[in-house]
């Protein structure tokens, strides 16, 4: 990207991504990390229903269809939708690290309209490690990963506790999620960007 804002700019003592050992087998399917998120939860019907594949090192890709209730100008995806499919994109990223973190900046560059029942294909990588700041990078391509580049996003997001989202989410969602049954679905419902 050009003109990248020193915010995202990793520190010279930066380190390089280490994926956890735990971490999903490269090619996995991700899955929603919580049934309501706008990015990639089913529970949304205009949702992005984004899917995400844990890549190799600290890479995932994933893909989402631009749906009419997508659009800002006739036929077009609205921006905002396109920057949320990167940060849902790079969100899922920290499932690779093992860590729970937030957006705390993201740059977004437009380089080509997407139409309305366009497939949006995303790459994205963690580039660099700083403390609790993680830097990442990710493009957006039209009709496969090969095509030509519709959007990219460098961001930064901060590691947090759970108790991130328990002191500043609502409460009625908060305690639903808390007293799931399934164990593994109340864990996953804080692992990504909120």
């Amino acid at each position: 990207m050009s003109g990248t804002s020193a915010a995202l700019k990793p520190p010279a003592d930066a380190v390089k991504p280490i994926r956890h050992p735990e971490a999903p087998a490269p090619g996995e399917l991700l899955g929603a990390h919580y049934e309501h998120c706008f990015g990639c939860g089913e529970g949304q019907p205009h949702g992005l229903h984004l899917q995400a594949r844990a890549g190799e090192g600290a890479r995932v890709t994933a893909e989402f269809t631009v749906k009419t209730a997508h659009q800002g100008a006739p036929g077009l995806a609205h921006g905002g939708i396109l920057a949320t499919a990167l940060d849902e994109t790079l969100g899922s990223l920290n499932w690779l690290l093992r860590v729970i973190a937030v957006t705390g900046r993201l740059e977004t560059d437009f380089v080509r309209p997407v139409a309305v029942d366009t497939v949006l294909h995303l790459d994205a990588e963690v580039t660099a490690v700083h403390g609790r700041k993680i830097y990442s990078r990710a493009t957006g391509r039209i009709g496969g990963s090969d095509g030509p580049v519709a959007v990219r996003a460098e961001a930064l997001f901060i590691e947090v506790k759970v108790d991130h989202f328990i002191e500043n989410g609502r409460p009625a969602e908060i305690e639903a999620a808390m007293a799931d049954p399934d164990q593994t679905k109340r864990v996953r419902a804080f692992e990504v960007n909120p």
